[in-house]
């Protein structure tokens, strides 16, 4: 059975709206899109294009796929190909006609967890609303964070009110880049428990 991953790039305040650029998602009037660029280096880079060469389909929430859709089919270039390539699928109650080719369109989070049986790589990006709905389906296989030293104070946020209580175990050793950004790789662990911190 193959993996769900879900990659986000995301502030130390929980941010990850609009990493890529300026126009990339100015919803809510945000207006600090771009962030990612000089807090990145070739070390990142090339752990995250790496990670991108592995995959071997790729999963969207609605919101995402249309950012992606508008950009990558005009790129060239090693990470342009791959996504262009792979089989892409979109969870949509409301999307009939994917323009960006080679995508299929999902009904619900639980729709997607059947991609596990069909692929052994399947990533998803941005996509917040989708990883929430993917970890409360119990179908999220893993959770990559790319932690950058930004905080921004505004913008959408991975967990806001209303998240599940869960509890993630570390799957892989923590990485530093040399401008801070830190790759954090969880695994969901079941709910949350609770208990008296020990007098010392």
């Amino acid at each position: 059975m193959g993996n769900i991953v879900a990659n986000l790039f995301i502030t130390l305040d929980g941010v990850y709206q609009a990493p890529g650029g300026r126009e990339e998602d100015s919803e809510g009037g945000f207006n600090l899109g771009g962030w990612q660029a000089p807090v990145s280096d070739d070390e990142s880079g090339a752990a995250i294009a790496a990670g991108i060469a592995r995959m071997d389909a790729l999963l969207l929430g609605r919101k995402t796929y249309d950012i992606f859709a508008a950009y990558w089919p005009q790129q060239s270039g090693d990470i342009a190909d791959t996504l262009n390539r792979i089989p892409k699928f979109v969870v949509s109650s409301s999307l009939s006609d994917p323009a960006w080719a080679g995508t299929t369109v999902l009904p619900d989070a639980a729709a997607a967890g059947g991609l596990r049986d069909e692929y052994q790589q399947v990533h998803m990006f941005g996509s917040g609303v989708l990883i929430r709905s993917l970890l409360e389906a119990q179908v999220l296989d893993r959770l990559h964070l790319w932690l950058y030293p930004v905080t921004l104070g505004q913008g959408k946020r991975l967990f806001d009110a209303g998240t599940v209580p869960s509890t993630f175990l570390l799957a892989e050793p923590v990485r530093s880049y040399p401008k801070g950004a830190v790759s954090l790789v969880y695994e969901p662990a079941g709910g949350v428990e609770t208990a008296e911190m020990a007098a010392t």
